[in-house]
């Protein structure tokens, strides 16, 4: 059975922008519970007396549970009301939650964090998507900015408030927090979110997966892909790629990581408005162009901590602002299947997070930590490379060729 998109009359009278303000909170406490493992990775070392690499893996395996639970996920439960998903997903990221707050071994935590994982990749695609749908055309740019500033958000402030938290107290306290987060995600989506909301359904799980045969969607994920690894190759390091300027203090990386999350929530909602204006495909060129020359100052910026703020600052506004253009692209493009184009994007970024670790591991092999930056440089041009033929492909079918 599918469900045809309700008018935006229906779904804004009430006020849309403050219907997706509590999806932009429900995507801040899964978002932290996410960032946050980074964080809590020397205080899981040594509680379970693992190694660095193994404590590794929790943070890798949550990213490839979430890239493989977006589509898959978001397929299954397509024609359900979008309350019933948000609600279902934030419970199941709860019990992950809690089940690694209890976790008494190192694969109880794996197992929870699969659970955890799970809820996330239902939740954040589908937040996007409802956002979307709450508000008028005209505002659907700002409304998937609004969202993803909640994951900014985790970045910015969740992440350390977490990892302090942890410090202070210990890494169970830290889930407590996260699921305490989820539980407030949770009553606002009960309570806000249209009871009788749905999104357009492309049918079973195969039709759902036919947009991976158009060649524009691959591009524009591939786009997505590079353009995150890129993105999170500094972020995944930051502790060492900037530990000349911090000289390993843990508050000096704190104000470093805030100092970039404030960033990307200006470059967040600054995508949102000029997507609604531009058009998703000459933000994605600009965020790519402005991240590419921030990450080619990286080097010169290391040594000294004024200057790693500034640089951080630049950067990383170029960073987090690609996500919301290339959503707004996905759903221009195919607005038949909107749940699942924009699941498999969320997909290939949390594909993304993992790649990072691989590929930044290798690159300070191979340059040293210092240069390391280059390589996310590189992956920047590859992926603005990807983003312009792909528009290419869109103009014959585009009235305002770059405007998608």
């Amino acid at each position: 059975m599918t469900h045809p998109p309700q008018a935006p009359s229906e779904q804004t009278s009430t006020g849309g922008m403050g219907r997706v303000a509590v999806l932009a909170l429900g995507v801040f406490a899964v978002g932290t519970g996410e960032f946050v493992l980074a964080g809590l990775l020397p205080m899981l070392v040594e509680a379970f007396e693992i190694s660095v690499a193994g404590a590794g893996q929790i943070v890798t395996v949550f990213a490839l549970t979430c890239a493989v639970s977006a589509p898959v996920l978001t397929a299954l439960t397509a024609v359900w009301r979008r309350r019933t998903v948000l609600v279902m997903a934030t419970v199941i990221y709860l019990l992950g939650a809690v089940g690694t707050a209890l976790a008494g071994s190192y694969g109880q935590i794996l197992a929870a964090q699969i659970v955890a994982a799970a809820g996330v990749g239902l939740f954040i695609p589908n937040a996007s998507v409802t956002a979307a749908t709450l508000v008028a055309p005209r505002l659907q740019g700002r409304a998937i900015a609004l969202v993803v500033t909640g994951f900014t958000a985790a970045v910015a402030f969740g992440a350390p408030i977490g990892t302090a938290l942890g410090g202070l107290l210990d890494w169970r306290a830290t889930m407590w927090f996260t699921a305490a987060l989820a539980v407030i995600g949770l009553v606002g989506v009960w309570v806000l979110v249209p009871e009788h909301l749905h999104v357009p359904s492309a049918g079973g799980l195969r039709a759902q997966l036919r947009p991976l045969g158009d060649r524009r969607v691959l591009l524009l994920l591939v786009t997505t892909l590079v353009a995150f690894t890129a993105v999170f190759v500094p972020y995944t390091y930051i502790g060492v790629i900037y530990a000349p300027a911090t000289g390993g203090s843990g508050v000096a990386l704190a104000v470093l990581m805030l100092t970039g999350g404030i960033a990307g929530a200006v470059g967040n909602l600054a995508a949102g408005f000029l997507t609604d204006r531009l058009g998703g495909a000459r933000v994605v060129t600009i965020a790519l162009s402005w991240l590419t020359a921030g990450l080619l100052v990286v080097p010169l910026a290391v040594g000294h901590f004024g200057a790693a703020l500034a640089v951080v600052g630049f950067y990383v506004v170029g960073a987090f602002a690609i996500t919301t253009p290339q959503q707004h692209r996905l759903i221009g493009l195919r607005p038949d299947a909107t749940p699942i184009v924009i699941s498999l994007n969320q997909s290939v970024l949390y594909l993304a997070i993992a790649m990072s670790g691989l590929v930044g591991g290798a690159g300070i092999e191979l340059l040293g930590s210092r240069y390391v930056s280059l390589v996310a440089a590189a992956l920047a041009l590859l992926a603005l490379g990807a983003s312009l033929c792909a528009q290419r492909l869109m103009r014959p079918t585009s009235a305002s060729g770059a405007g998608v």
